[in-house]
């Protein structure tokens, strides 16, 4: 499915709200930029690369040509957005267990929103209103959050450990900072690799992606099969 790119989810959810309450969203939105450490259990899961929530007026969506119905709109619609490692299940569980009033909070003049605890319904609300990615580009699909922020460490270590280097320093002075350098690193030093399949849902596509690379295959061989045996009767 193309919510997978490498190690990377891409989540989409646009649910509506009444256009008479969606200041009060824009209102708490504000507070919590202003304030992060209203958001401190979300900024601490480190499986998040990126998540944001926007408020849409029922009469700003595009409009892209003079000859595209305009729509009629009831509701506002808030648009949450967002990038992570690992399953859906594991992402949305996290986020109930992080902030599940911050999430009540956000989303709670939405339409039917049956509230972040139990999880069952929580789960089914944002199943029903999550949009498909058409198209998910992954600059490092094979790098977790944390292998960013590894990555970032080490180079940051590295600059450092040069600026320190001295043209006249003797091999073994040199060689005792490197030990140090690579013993204070051993945490953030790490070769990326696939990791396991993080979902069913991205299992079935590589199976039915399998099959039909399989299928066409057969098809390519009938069709080869069909034509020779065309040249020989001629």
């Amino acid at each position: 499915m193309s919510n997978i790119a490498g190690k990377a989810y891409a989540m989409n959810v646009i649910t509506p709200i009444r256009w008479t309450t969606a200041w009060l969203n824009k209102l708490i939105f504000w507070v919590a930029l202003k304030k992060p450490s209203t958001l401190r259990g979300l900024i601490t899961l480190s499986l998040i690369h990126y998540a944001r929530w926007v408020i849409i007026g029922k009469n700003q969506f595009p409009h892209l040509d003079s000859s595209q119905p305009k729509e009629k709109l009831h509701y506002s619609y808030m648009l949450f957005f967002s990038n992570f490692n690992g399953s859906w299940d594991q992402y949305v569980d996290s986020f109930t267990f992080a902030i599940p009033g911050g999430l009540d909070l956000f989303w709670k003049w939405n339409i039917r929103y049956p509230k972040s605890v139990a999880l069952t319904p929580f789960h089914h609300y944002i199943r029903y209103n999550q949009i498909e990615t058409i198209h998910y580009y992954n600059a490092y699909p094979l790098a977790t959050s944390n292998d960013v922020k590894s990555a970032k460490a080490v180079k940051d270590a590295l600059i450092q450990f040069q600026c320190q280097s001295a043209d006249d320093e003797s091999d073994d002075n040199f060689l005792q900072r490197y030990n140090a350098l690579l013993r204070g690193l051993q945490h953030d030093l790490g070769a990326m690799h696939p990791t396991p399949i993080v979902s069913m849902s991205a299992y079935q596509v590589e199976r039915r992606k399998r099959w039909h690379d399989g299928s066409l295959q057969k098809e390519i061989a009938a069709q080869q099969a069909a034509q020779g045996g065309q040249n020989h009767d001629r």
